[in-house]
């Protein structure tokens, strides 16, 4: 049981912990604010990187899991099987408490590498916990399921609106304005 926990904990933080790295790099920190030079486009930007990178692992953990290859198995606590949704709240709470109390902020204490960490966290918790989206919507495991198709629908549809966050933020603004003037 620890083990696994022990597993899933070290996945996410070998995921966000090599993201960081390269965003510590300083060429690489550079291409990233030359490129994308908005500061909520950057957290945009890497929750979704940190998103469709955890929605691969877990579907290919998961898929390794059902099958039994390799080292991975549920993870049960008292008896109870914690799906990996569970991980995916705790962590989107937890970057909402961060943003909440202004961690990584323009003026806070933290700096602004802690925006970015927080930003990869949430697409982290989003993608474990709208990859079992099929579970909470039917109450019941349906992951492999023809019902577990509906997880897929929603991990498209918010990856979806990550990258129109990042690409289509000016043209939707820009046709709302003209919409409004037109009135």
């Amino acid at each position: 049981m620890a083990e696994n926990t022990l597993l899933l904990v070290l996945a996410v933080a070998v995921i966000v912990g090599l993201i960081a790295v390269a965003l510590h790099q300083p060429r690489v920190s550079a291409i990233l604010r030359e490129q994308i030079p908005e500061h909520p486009k950057r957290r945009l930007f890497l929750a979704a990187v940190g998103f469709f990178l955890t929605f691969a692992v877990a579907r290919t953990v998961a898929y390794t899991n059902f099958h039994k290859i390799g080292p991975f198995h549920d993870v049960y606590i008292g008896g109870r099987h914690i799906h990996h949704l569970v991980w995916g709240i705790v962590l989107l709470l937890g970057v909402g408490y961060g943003w909440l109390v202004g961690a990584g902020e323009p003026g806070s204490r933290s700096p602004m590498p802690t925006s970015l960490v927080m930003a990869l966290l949430y697409g982290v918790g989003a993608a474990l916990t709208l990859d079992e989206f099929a579970l909470w919507l039917n109450l019941e495991d349906v992951y492999w399921a023809r019902q577990g198709r509906e997880s897929i629908d929603a991990v498209i549809l918010f990856g979806a609106l990550l990258l129109i966050g990042i690409w289509g933020r000016r043209f939707f603004l820009g046709l709302a304005r003209g919409f409004i003037r037109f009135k």
